[in-house]
């Protein structure tokens, strides 16, 4: 009984994170952030890791200062961690694994119920990383990210996530020699988007809890 109320629990946090990102896909990224604000502090520095990493994941959407999103993104790849350290120590044989969506994950080994994630999670990393200046953290997060790709599905998310670390790898590639992204042409009308300082996305495409 006591872990099928946990069990209720955890899938209404999954619900309620759901609105709060589907506010935010809505454009309206103030009440997002205030919603996210307050699952986050109602699931604690120490709550469930899986809602955490998606909470946070998203949560950076929201940010308007770069540094906060690094933030948050920091947050997301920690909790991933402690999920992967999680299923490592807690799965016996035969236990049913899903990754950070809570989808079936068909491979054996623990670790892999939520490395399809990490790509993701560096991508985002990376693009934080270009838009403080700092390259090279860039660089690693973004070779970290494309050491994962195999991983991917080969559906939507998968195609927006390799897109992305292509797009950022271009243009970390335009680099000039002091080590500052050269300029990007901005379209007629364009201001500052939610990518870099041109406009462009760095990053992936957030993938719904």
């Amino acid at each position: 009984m006591a872990e099928q109320q946990e069990q209720a629990a955890a899938d209404a946090m999954t619900t309620r994170i759901g609105q709060a990102v589907m506010l935010l896909h809505g454009g309206d990224r103030e009440e997002a952030r205030s919603r996210f604000l307050d699952l986050w502090a109602e699931i604690g520095e120490e709550g469930d890791a899986l809602h955490r990493c998606t909470l946070a994941h998203y949560m950076a959407d929201t940010q308007d200062d770069p540094s906060d999103e690094l933030a948050w993104d920091l947050r997301a790849l920690s909790a991933a961690d402690e999920l992967t350290d999680k299923l490592t120590g807690d799965r016996g044989a035969g236990d049913r694994v899903t990754d950070v969506r809570g989808e079936p994950h068909p491979e054996p080994h623990p670790s892999l119920a939520v490395r399809a994630f990490y790509p993701s999670l560096h991508l985002n990393l990376a693009a934080d990383y270009v838009k403080l200046g700092r390259s090279e953290a860039a660089r690693g997060h973004l070779g970290a990210a494309r050491a994962g790709m195999g991983v991917l599905g080969d559906d939507a998310y998968g195609d927006g996530v390799r897109a992305g670390i292509g797009r950022l790898q271009s243009r970390l590639d335009r680099e000039g020699p002091d080590g500052a992204p050269e300029p990007t042409p901005r379209r007629p009308g364009q201001g500052r988007g939610p990518g870099g300082p041109g406009g462009e996305t760095l990053g992936p495409p957030r993938r719904e809890p």
